[in-house]
């Protein structure tokens, strides 16, 4: 186990979710799944934990009950290379949750998520404070990010 790992809270559908969440992603998968004993605070062979992983990155699902929900003042960054990506899981995951401004979505788990191209960052990082601030500009325009749009804002003359 990584010294790290995100923690996620579920009411009861842990398992559902972490199914959806592997689904979504290609190089992932669920590594352990834990139940509940018998005289525990859910019936016995529920589930309590579920390890995954999602791009290689270690998370555990838990369910937790309904003491605790997700907020997006935190939220997962998936770091994009194409457009077809970004339209992709901006689609996916925001299905049945609820799109946002700069990249930024829930999903129908409530959990909070950035779908951002690694132009935009690039873009934004550029030495040049007009070019950058051009590309900054365009992305606060914008619910899901569009590459070529920052791209033109950045070339303009």
């Amino acid at each position: 186990m990584k010294k790290i790992t995100p923690f996620l809270w579920f009411n009861d559908n842990a398992e559902e979710a972490v199914n959806y969440y592997v689904s979504v992603f290609k190089n992932s998968k669920i590594t352990a799944i834990n139940r509940y004993g018998e005289g525990g605070p859910a019936p016995a062979g529920s589930v309590l934990t579920v390890s995954f992983q999602l791009e290689g990155e270690d998370f555990v699902a838990l369910n937790g009950g309904p003491h605790y929900t997700f907020t997006p003042a935190i939220s997962l960054f998936v770091n994009c290379i194409t457009q077809e990506e970004v339209d992709e899981l901006w689609e996916t995951l925001s299905e049945g949750g609820a799109k946002s401004r700069c990249g930024w979505l829930e999903d129908k788990y409530g959990l909070s998520w950035q779908i951002i191209p690694a132009t935009l960052m690039e873009l934004m990082n550029d030495k040049d404070p007009v070019k950058a601030g051009r590309v900054m500009k365009a992305m606060m325009k914008m619910d899901k990010i569009d590459i070529k749009t920052l791209q033109e804002a950045y070339d303009e003359k």
